[in-house]
Parts: structure tokens; C-alpha cells; sequence
């Protein structure tokens, strides 16, 4: 019966093939540890308007700022891009998409409405705009959170009606979530709101930011976590 050799220690012998063997499982091993480590945060747009931008605010506390600050808190590796614009309108977020896209999000947030309602533009245009962005995002396959406005009330009962619905049926059509509106909890609140009645203070950033969390979260999902 053939006896094995063995090293000097009693070991048995491994053979260059054997070693290569190795080598290859370690390079598997470690290539993949290095894909986990190159893997960047997730990054989410915020597309929107003055209430996006953070208008009137220290940057430190524009919505974009205080929401991925929030995600991180909470064990999210994600970049959270500001594409907030003060004074634009449904058309001017749709204008510009393509440019906001640059970054190449993972995910989005869309928060348009609250000035086309301002100006009383028809909730036709509204509704055009924002399909066609929702559109977009979906043919490029970015989940997307849109954030509902509701008109003035002193805009009349069948514009109200027509402008606040405009948001389920989009949320409706394309399959996406609804957060219903973005100021809730903020609007309507002196405490909460700058002295021109529209936009939150700091305070009221983050009572946005808490609210629409959970809904952010379930956005990005657990693939966004920091340990990915």
C-alpha cells in the first residue's frame, strides 16, 4: 500500500495544483469583499420646489439635508441629491428632468404642485406635467415616492376638487406610492410655518421629515441599509 508523504511537521503534502486551488476560492472571496466595499450610498432625488429647496433656510436644514440625515440615523447608507427650485411649476420640474437625472438615481422623490395651485394653473397642465416625469422615471425603472400638494381653498370647490385628485390618479396610474401631502402636519401651523404662512421653518422641516419617513424607507428598501 503506498505511503503518502507527508511535510515536516507530519502534514500531508499540498500539492501546486491544490495551492491554485486556493488561490482561485481567495481571489473569489476577496473579489467579492471588494464589490461590498466599493458599493456606494443609494442615491435618492428629491425633485421639487421652494418646500424641496429649502427656502429661507440655512442649507443645513432644507428638507434633502434633514431627510438623509434621518435615513443615516437610522442605519441607511443613501445621498439624498437637493433638486428643489424655488418658483418652479410642474413644467419647470418636467423641463429640466433630464438634468436632474445626471446623477443617476437609484430612486426619487417627486414633490411638484404648490405653485401651479398658487398661480391657479389648470390642473389639466398639472397633471400632464407630472405624468409625463412619472413617465420618465419609469421608462429609466427609478422607484419613485410622489408627494401630493392640495390647492388653496379659496381657489373654488370644483379646482380643489379637480387639483387635489390630480395626485391619486397619478399615484393610480403609474403604480406608485402617495404620500397625500407633503405639508401635512406643517400647514396651517404659525408654530411651524415662516411669516409667510407657505413655507416650514427648521421645525417644520423636520416634522415633514418624520412623517414621510417611513414611506422613504419603504422606497429604498433594505438594499440601501449601510451595512451593503
Amino acid at each position: 500500500m503506498p505511503v503518502k508523504a507527508a511535510g515536516s511537521a507530519g502534514r500531508p503534502r499540498v500539492s501546486c495544483g491544490m495551492r491554485w486551488g486556493y488561490g482561485l476560492i481567495a481571489l473569489f472571496v476577496n473579489a467579492g469583499a471588494a464589490r461590498a466595499m466599493d458599493a456606494g450610498p443609494v442615491t435618492l432625488l428629491a425633485l421639487g420646489d421652494s418646500l424641496t429647496a429649502g427656502y429661507n433656510l440655512p442649507a443645513a436644514n432644507a428638507f434633502p439635508v434633514r431627510l438623509e440625515s434621518a435615513l443615516r440615523n437610522a442605519g441607511y447608507n443613501v445621498r439624498v441629491i437637493n433638486a428643489g427650485v424655488s418658483g418652479d411649476t410642474t413644467a419647470d420640474g418636467r423641463a429640466r428632468l433630464d438634468w436632474a437625472l445626471a446623477d443617476k438615481p437609484d430612486a426619487a422623490i417627486v414633490e411638484l404642485g404648490a405653485n401651479d395651485a398658487l398661480r391657479g394653473l389648470a390642473p389639466a397642465m398639472a397633471f400632464a406635467n407630472l405624468d409625463a416625469i412619472l413617465g420618465t422615471l419609469s421608462d429609466r425603472r427609478i422607484p419613485v415616492l410622489l408627494a401630493g400638494m392640495r390647492a388653496p381653498r379659496n381657489m373654488g370647490a370644483d379646482y380643489v376638487r379637480s387639483f387635489d385628485g390630480l395626485y391619486p390618479r397619478l399615484a393610480a396610474k403609474w403604480k406608485v406610492p402617495l404620500y397625500p401631502f407633503f405639508l401635512e402636519g406643517v400647514a396651517l401651523h404659525p408654530d411651524l410655518t415662516q411669516p409667510d404662512g407657505l413655507h416650514p421653518t427648521a421645525q417644520g422641516v423636520d416634522r415633514i421629515v418624520g412623517s414621510i419617513l417611513p414611506q422613504v424607507e419603504a422606497l429604498i428598501g433594505p438594499t440601501a441599509k449601510a451595512s451593503r
